[in-house]
């Protein structure tokens, strides 16, 4: 059996580890579904298909014709505005002498069923001021039920509706329009021609409240399985004593199967940002403009997602390795996802302006932030060495920690 420290490290064996080991991971259908097609589909499907859906609900309760209750003297002009949404209007006297907006009797009377099912009350009150005509409404509907929200929701649109001609009629009669009562003080043009920043510098700013976050849930979920796989699994099955026993250094076989788990974490990673810009391309109409990062940019965000990598794969691999069975390292590691995604959800709202030095200090703080400027076009130079600097600080110690877990004499023992 070879140590970590009987030989050094051998590029060509960590190659060969790390090929064997995703070949066993796409001959397996549902390892490539869930760590790539999933990723690459997840945002389309939450962007595109569910607004879709809800626009078919909307449309299918649209449909419905719908019975509304009016107690209470029924305006003309109001009733006009009932036309075209599908209301069958009954009309009735107003009996409540307190607060319209206590249901009283009337609670039991909603959705009760019948030939005439009432799926909201309108309730109307004419009072004395000095516009051309008020009104004290109140609108009883079951918030539990969809058929009574739609009801309510059409109906206060009516009176919204009405109500505005109410105030333009009052204003007319005092020779002033809506604009010159509600609007005195008003923009001139344009507001957005105002902003001094290009789209692409809007589109990356956008880029930067998702990426970081993607990076961080994706690079932390993506690589529990193969680190279970490839530790614990492994054990659980027997073959990590044959494996731990070829002449092959166990720093050769670790680092061989790191790179295998950061391989499908990139690219799922890579998949689920993909799916991310073209979910955001099409509800935009495809009218996105390019976000205006710079080649420095680029490259400070792919140094700072890989160090990122190397730190995420190497603590599961650490932590799943010392596991003695698939379940044990699944109830560990899954828990853990938090240490990754709670910082970098902080991180998001942490101002970046006057930004104190020491965030960039914090573990998966300084990774988070380090996204954020690369893709805002910030290259403090402070900042840059803080984190890149703790980042492989951070990275080398979780690499040493799992090299000493790996290099464990207990893993050639049996677990039965």
């Amino acid at each position: 059996m070879v140590h970590l420290s009987d030989s050094s490290i051998h590029l060509s064996r960590i190659l060969i580890v790390a090929k064997k080991e995703l070949v066993d991971f796409i001959r397996d259908w549902r390892t490539v579904l869930a760590m790539i097609l999933v990723p690459l589909m997840i945002f389309p499907a939450i962007f595109i298909a569910l607004p879709l859906f809800l626009q078919g609900e909307a449309a299918e309760l649209s449909a419905y014709e719908l019975t509304v209750e009016v107690q209470g003297e029924l305006p003309d002009d109001l009733n006009s505005h009932f036309d075209g949404r599908n209301l069958v209007i009954i009309e009735t006297e107003l009996l409540v002498d307190g607060t319209l907006s206590v249901p009283g009797s009337d609670a039991g009377r909603l959705n009760a069923g019948g030939s005439e099912n009432i799926h909201a009350i309108l309730r109307l009150k004419e009072v004395e001021s000095n516009a051309s005509q008020s009104w004290n409404y109140a609108i009883i509907s079951d918030s539990t039920n969809e058929l009574s929200q739609e009801a309510m929701s059409r109906t206060l649109d009516a009176v919204l509706t009405w109500e505005r001609e109410v105030v333009n009629a009052t204003l007319a009669e005092n020779n002033l329009t809506y604009a010159e009562a509600w609007d005195p003080i008003h923009w001139d043009g344009d507001q957005a021609d105002a902003d001094v920043a290009s789209g692409g510098d809007l589109a990356a700013m956008g880029l930067a409240m998702f990426i970081p976050l993607v990076v961080a849930m994706w690079t932390a979920t993506a690589a529990i399985q193969p680190s279970i796989d490839l530790t614990a699994g492994e054990r659980e099955r027997g073959t990590m004593e044959a494996l731990l026993c070829t002449p092959t250094a166990r720093s050769d076989l670790l680092f061989g199967k790191w790179l295998a788990v950061a391989a499908v974490a990139c690219a799922s990673v890579l998949g689920q940002m993909a799916g991310l810009l073209f979910a955001i391309n099409f509800l935009t109409g495809g009218g996105l403009e390019a976000p205006s990062i710079s080649t420095t940019g680029v490259l400070l965000l792919l140094l700072s997602v890989i160090l990122f990598a190397i730190f995420v794969v190497a603590m599961e691999l650490a932590v799943a390795v010392r596991a003695h069975s698939v379940r044990e390292a699944g109830s560990i590691l899954g828990p853990m996802v938090l240490i990754f995604i709670g910082p970098t959800l902080f991180a998001q709202f942490v101002n970046l302006q006057g930004i104190e030095a020491w965030w960039f200090v914090l573990p998966v703080f300084n990774i988070t932030l380090a996204m954020r400027e690369a893709l805002m076009g910030i290259y403090d130079p402070m900042h840059i060495f803080l984190w890149l600097s703790t980042s492989l600080l951070y990275a080398i110690g979780a690499i040493w920690w799992a090299s000493k877990q790996f290099n464990r004499e207990d893993l050639v023992e049996s677990l039965s």
